[in-house]
């Protein structure tokens, strides 16, 4: 079974508790063990392009620095001798203590979003939604409501561009500085409107005709179930995080949080 055919709400579920469990700690090599577990996990069974998982990496990569290099400047322990001294250089000094509660935000910063990967590559929308409204007993009204916004999405960006075409045929230079861009984008606002306004009644209308009353007892077309093969994936999910769990302990490395941020 792969993580496209995980039912929804089972892998929402499994990756909620995967977060709560990895908070729990705050060392280093607890979230780089579970950091590889998850990649693995991800590249294993959900079969997503290394390009597009590198593409949705590479912004909390950046984001995960970041978080390194300001534990690094305004550490939260100002006693250099607290701890053993791996770095100085005028008054920038990097200890033993600090480096590794930056590099455990770091990597943290990393574990989350690699699980949160796993869900946004292998998810598809619509099952998403139907296993809300079969599963968690989501509002239709509501489940559908989001599901159509979601559709539009695309239709707006295609419209925007077609806008900026017509208004370059009828002379109108492309805009510099972010006053014209703001005078350009107040141009566009009132036929985006008007077209989201229209699309919105025809959905509507072809929603009725359809007998769509947002009632919960309603039928399905597709009917997600909730079988062993999810329950199986999510054990698989959160026994390797607890065997990550189970290595840092034996290494001497587990260490919980109480706080350190």
């Amino acid at each position: 079974m792969m993580l496209r055919d995980w039912n929804p709400s089972i892998k929402g579920l499994a990756i909620i508790l995967a977060v709560i469990l990895l908070s729990l700690t705050f060392d280093p090599v607890t979230p780089l063990l579970a950091l590889a577990f998850t990649i693995l996990f991800t590249f294993g069974l959900g079969r997503v392009p290394w390009r597009k998982w590198l593409l949705g990496f590479a912004p909390f990569l950046i984001m995960g620095f970041g978080y390194v290099w300001t534990a690094l400047l305004f550490p939260r322990s100002a006693d250099p001798a607290a701890s053993a001294v791996l770095w100085q250089w005028g008054s920038f000094i990097v200890t033993e203590a600090t480096f590794h509660q930056a590099l455990s935000l770091g990597l943290r910063v990393l574990i989350f979003s690699a699980l949160s990967l796993i869900f946004i590559l292998t998810t598809d929308p619509v099952r998403f939604m139907l296993s809300l409204m079969q599963q968690c007993k989501l509002s239709p009204k509501w489940a559908y409501g989001i599901l159509a916004g979601y559709r539009f999405l695309p239709f707006f960006k295609e419209e925007l561009r077609i806008l900026q075409h017509a208004h370059r045929m009828r002379g109108v230079e492309r805009e510099r500085g972010w006053k014209n861009k703001l005078r350009a984008w107040k141009r566009y606002a009132i036929p985006l409107l008007a077209s989201a306004i229209r699309k919105s009644e025809r959905v509507a209308a072809a929603m009725i005709s359809k007998g769509f009353s947002g009632r919960r007892d309603r039928t399905y077309y597709t009917e997600l179930r909730v079988t062993w093969k999810d329950w199986l994936l999510l054990a698989l999910l959160l026994g390797g995080i607890t065997l990550c769990y189970y290595l840092s302990w034996k290494l001497g490395y587990t260490q919980w949080y109480r706080g350190q941020l």
